[in-house]
Order: C-alpha cells, then sequence, then structure tokens
C-alpha cells in the first residue's frame, strides 16, 4: 500500500509540475521540434506535427479558443469571411498568439488578400519562428505572385524546421530548376 500510494504522489507531483501553458510558448514544443527534425520518415514526422499543431490551436484563453473554433467551423464550411471575422476576434483579444495570425493568415490567401496574408504571416513568424505552416504559406503567395526565389527561400526556410514537410520538395525541386534557368 505505501509504494502504491507513493507511486499516486509521484504521479501527480509530474502531472502538475510543468504548467501547459499551449500557444508557441508551450514547454513540450522544444522536444516536439527536435523530433519532428529527426523523424526518419514522413508518417513518423505526422505524429510530431499533428502534435505541434494540437498546442498551438490552443491559447490557454477560453473565449479565444471560442472564436478559434468557430473560424475553423467557418472554414471548413467555405464561409472564408465568418471565418476571417472570427480570425480577427482571436488576433485582436490575443494579440501574442501566433496560431490567430496564422489562420488570418490563411484565410486572407484563400480569400485573394495577399499583401494582408503577408503581413498576417510576418507576425505569425514574429511570434512563432519555427512555424512551417506560415513558411509553407509564404512559399505558396509568393509563387502565386511569381516571386519564385522568395517563394524558394519561404519553401527551404519551411523545410529545415519540418525536413518531411509535404509537397516542400516537389515546390523547391521544381523552383530551383526554374531559378537556376533564369540566373544562366
Amino acid at each position: 500500500m505505501t509504494h502504491f500510494m507513493h507511486w499516486i504522489a509521484t504521479a501527480a507531483t509530474l502531472t502538475f509540475s510543468v504548467p501547459l501553458q499551449a500557444g508557441q510558448n508551450d514547454p513540450r514544443l522544444p522536444s516536439l521540434f527536435d523530433q519532428l527534425k529527426e523523424a526518419a520518415t514522413a508518417e513518423e514526422a505526422e505524429t510530431f506535427e499533428q502534435a505541434i499543431w494540437k498546442i498551438w490551436l490552443l491559447s490557454a484563453n477560453g473565449a479565444v479558443d471560442a472564436y478559434m473554433l468557430r473560424g475553423i467551423r467557418a472554414m471548413g464550411a467555405r464561409d472564408n469571411e465568418a471565418a476571417l471575422a472570427a480570425f480577427d476576434r482571436v488576433v485582436t483579444a490575443q494579440p501574442d498568439f501566433a496560431e490567430g495570425w496564422n489562420k488570418r493568415a490563411t484565410v486572407n490567401y484563400l480569400l485573394g488578400r495577399f499583401d494582408a496574408s503577408v503581413l498576417d504571416i510576418q507576425k505569425t513568424l514574429e511570434l512563432e519562428p519555427r512555424h512551417f505552416g506560415a513558411l509553407s504559406g509564404l512559399g505558396l503567395i509568393n509563387l502565386a505572385l511569381g516571386r519564385e526565389r522568395e517563394a524558394l527561400k519561404a519553401f527551404e526556410a519551411a523545410l529545415r524546421i519540418h525536413p518531411n514537410l509535404p509537397g516542400a520538395n516537389t515546390h523547391i525541386r521544381e523552383l530551383r530548376k526554374k531559378v537556376r534557368g533564369k540566373e544562366i
């Protein structure tokens, strides 16, 4: 019985000794990013990527998280204006929450508002420089605008953080061929 009580006390201490902050400041992220970078396969990397996204999506503020959920649901329903309104509320209520800016950047991209999307990506990266999703989005915007060198730089930066990022290698190969061809 004493051993059992010791185990309960130890488990309780371990569970509550590290506060879960969520968002880009969560103490679990550095280890997850290390594991993401070291993953041998895309399948292995996906586990760590999903864990990172789950942390990024939570602000530790119930009202902000409710607006995030509302915005994500609106995106799923392809109601980008409603999603934009929800993400506007997120960044207004909690301007230090990187994923709020990233989600708004995504909606601005979907609405063809590339300048606004780039500004939101810049804010995302200021708050979370490891945000491979924002870097990939920046690459896509630059591709859409015909800025191949800038797109290549963004995809390469995303790949340094997430070496198994889906689609990044394909974009990089194609862009390197195009950029090298223009330099000759």
